[in-house]
């Protein structure tokens, strides 16, 4: 009786603990979320103050743009409409475009080195977030490599 009880308190435990970090992220502004952003890069990158506005001013304008983009889609969603594959197309297209100039942008914003190390996060990161992808689609196990005889 006493496992049942510890488990269930467990379980409960977790679920609150889950749903207390899931409202904690929702409650951030956009505009909270690029400080917060802005203020990590100027202590991974050691911006001065004005890369610190013009980062600033960039992550806001994609923010903006990614939040008219999720309004936009959840639209579509809301009515059924599920888009074409040369609609996906042209999205992913303008994404990797968008992608690109903002690159650039970073590129004039950061010294060399800064860029440098900028990128390096970044990769960083998209590593991190493919392994938990991986990980909650329970793809944990690794591919096999054969041996060489």
């Amino acid at each position: 009786m006493k496992k049942v009880f510890l488990v269930a308190l467990l379980f409960v435990g977790i679920t609150t603990f889950a749903q207390g970090k899931r409202e904690q992220k929702e409650k951030l502004t956009a505009e909270q979320r690029v400080e917060l952003q802005a203020k990590k890069m100027k202590l991974d990158l050691d911006l001065n103050d004005k890369q610190v506005a013009e980062v600033k001013k960039l992550l806001l304008e994609q923010a903006q743009k990614r939040e008219a983009k999720k309004a936009e889609f959840q639209a579509k969603k809301d009515d059924g409409k599920k888009p074409t594959s040369d609609e996906i197309y042209a999205m992913k297209n303008k994404m990797l475009d968008e992608q690109i100039a903002n690159k650039a942008e970073m590129k004039k914003i950061l010294t060399p080195e800064q860029y440098k190390k900028w990128e390096e996060n970044r990769e960083e990161g998209k590593s991190k977030m493919k392994k938990r992808f991986a990980e909650r689609k329970g793809n944990t196990q690794e591919t096999p490599k054969l041996e060489e005889k």
